[in-house]
């Protein structure tokens, strides 16, 4: 079963200010040592009633990598905030600053006051989103991908920066974005960083069986979930991809379910093959996830259903997942 926190960066109910980065420095360690896969930081564009967020969450990351060493950390960034060759390229810098423990949480869930922000006042409609944002995630995985393994040689002797037969330009030109690449940035330890989707409508599937590696499904009855679930794992193998190539993680709230049962809960969803693990929304209090590694995690550990400690180094070897790094 695996593990993750998304944090609400911006929920202060009850808190006397704004968040600070000694507050979320100390929630990740804590996180880290409870063991867990990784912590999914939220961003999200100012609401009707202003925005709480204290960080944009890519420079969080960078800094909470600094402060960790096992855990894994994976960003909300926007696809309309933000041009694919830039996006792409921070997040391979902070895959490389966390020595492989990045992931960028993509969500296909449209914000319709945050295009009113980058020069889109009228926003995009449900399919020019869609088909935009699967072209926008093509684009950063090319990107990624532009560099071998072995492509960069920094051999000074022979004035050899790189190998050319192991640089692939991406050149796309597509509907919405022409990119030539290749990315200025070194090939990232994970191979590519981790790629979350979340906010998934049924038209996302396909996008999402795809091109994800971890999905994360809203909250819904466990008999949903498991109709959701099976039905995402035929998506995935009719996409070519092994039938296992993407973690499906369940959204599960500690404030809607409460610590008392909830170990009962996830067993019971875990063993009936409804997810491979679950993905717990928190707000950034540390009483919130002190309830849940005190209260939850011993038991779950004692069913055996979690694993003691990590295994390896970087995200993808916590979730198991194909690519660099350590397994």
């Amino acid at each position: 079963m695996h593990l993750t926190v998304s944090l609400n960066i911006a929920s202060t109910t009850g808190q006397a200010g704004a968040l600070t980065f000694s507050d979320l420095a100390g929630f990740a360690q804590r996180a880290e040592a409870a063991g867990l896969d990784m912590i999914v930081l939220d961003d999200a564009p100012p609401g009707r009633a202003g925005s709480g967020n204290p960080f944009e969450a890519t420079t969080l990351l960078a800094a909470l990598a600094t402060v960790t060493s096992r855990i894994g950390l994976v960003a909300t960034a926007s696809m309309v905030a933000h041009q694919p060759y830039n996006l792409a390229r921070r997040f391979a810098s902070l895959d490389i600053i966390s020595h492989g423990r990045a992931g960028w949480n993509a969500t296909m869930a449209q914000a319709p006051s945050e295009a009113a922000n980058f020069s889109r006042p009228d926003g995009f409609s449900s399919d020019e989103f869609r088909r935009r944002s699967e072209e926008y995630i093509g684009i950063v995985q090319g990107l990624w991908n532009g560099w071998e393994a072995d492509a960069l040689l920094f051999d000074k002797d022979s004035g050899r920066f790189h190998d050319p037969g192991k640089m692939h330009q991406l050149d796309h030109k597509g509907e919405f974005f022409a990119v030539r690449g290749p990315l200025n940035v070194a090939r990232s330890p994970q191979d590519t960083p981790v790629l979350v989707l979340s906010g998934l409508a049924a038209g996302d599937l396909d996008i999402a069986a795809r091109t994800a590696d971890v999905i994360l499904l809203d909250e819904r009855q466990a008999a949903r979930r498991k109709a959701r679930h099976d039905e995402f794992r035929r998506r995935v193998s009719a996409s070519g991809r092994e039938p296992n190539a993407v973690r499906i993680l369940a959204d599960i709230s500690l404030a809607a379910n409460g610590v008392a049962g909830l170990a009962d809960r996830m067993e019971e969803e875990f063993r009936a093959n409804n997810c491979d693990g679950f993905n717990i929304r928190l707000s950034a209090h540390i009483s919130a996830l002190d309830d849940f590694t005190n209260r939850v995690l011993p038991e779950l550990r004692r069913r055996g259903v979690i694993r003691q400690s990590y295994g390896g180094t970087t995200l993808r070897s916590h979730l198991g997942l194909s690519g660099g790094g350590d397994r």
